[in-house]
């Protein structure tokens, strides 16, 4: 690890190159992935390109960079929804070759299903993995008390607000007790202050079940608020242009000259 200096005020963590090491020691293992599409190999686009990196078991990882980036192409290939063209993702060591119940994936738009109240939309996973209904009602239970949405079990996706129908998603996504949790700008489509709020409830679980995080924003402040590490995406195809250690204790003051030195660190990172 290598320091760099903002302005000549701070030196901050920094990783130069490959977040990369021996499959053993980390959760997962990305390397030299690239992604192309394209109807045949004459006529391809290129989404990201030999991108290689690292996340450790409990680890907050955040991938920010501009629309386009490939931010998201990068996560489905993690969660096994896509194929890489070329390069490698493994878990523990095992190569990603379909989506698993070691991933759980929440999205932009919380996916629920508007014919399932809150609670069966919790107990959707365990109901189709074969738990007893006694087993699952009870886990569903304790994980909407979990994500503070006591007393809207019996409420339908239409009747609950954006913020809520998130956590219903993260309640859900947490039912198969994933070892990774997959989160691809889960609160991008919220006004701001209840995405703030969202923020905050997230922290406030992970730090709870400390669960691997992998976690895609546009959003700068977003990515220091969260994360343990950013990991930087250029674009046209996407890769990593900057890896930064996020060195501030939680929680985060969005004002102090600390959190903006870094909100400077990476935006200068972004081309």
């Amino acid at each position: 690890m290598y320091p760099f200096k903002v302005n000549g005020n701070r030196d901050f963590p920094s990783v130069e190159g490959p977040h990369v090491s021996s499959p053993a020691i980390h959760k997962i293992v990305a390397e030299h992935v690239t992604k192309d599409f394209g109807e045949d190999g004459s006529n391809q686009t290129p989404a990201i390109t030999d991108v290689s990196f690292a996340v450790d078991t409990n680890e907050f990882v955040t991938i920010v960079g501009r629309t386009g980036c490939g931010k998201s192409t990068m996560l489905n290939i993690v969660a096994g929804l896509l194929s890489p063209s070329a390069g490698s993702v493994t878990i523990d060591g095992v190569p990603v070759s379909g989506p698993g119940l070691d991933r759980g994936m929440v999205f932009q738009q919380a996916s629920l299903f508007p014919w399932l109240t809150t609670i069966q939309n919790v107990e959707f996973g365990p109901a189709n993995n074969g738990m007893r209904k006694d087993e699952r009602r009870r886990l569903a239970q304790s994980l909407i008390e979990l994500v503070r949405l006591e007393g809207f079990e019996n409420k339908y996706p239409r009747e609950l607000s954006g913020g809520m129908q998130q956590r219903v998603a993260i309640a859900r996504a947490l039912a198969v007790d994933p070892e990774i949790l997959l989160m691809d700008e889960p609160f991008g489509a919220l006004d701001q202050l209840t995405r703030e709020d969202m923020q905050r409830e997230l922290l406030r679980i992970w730090q709870q079940n400390r669960k691997t995080v992998v976690f895609v924003t546009h959003s700068i402040t977003e990515a220091v608020y969260l994360s343990d590490r950013v990991l930087v995406f250029g674009h046209h195809p996407g890769y990593i242009r900057k890896e930064l250690s996020i060195d501030l204790l939680r929680p985060r003051n969005e004002a102090s000259k600390e959190f903006m030195e870094y909100y400077e660190a990476i935006y200068t990172s972004l081309d």
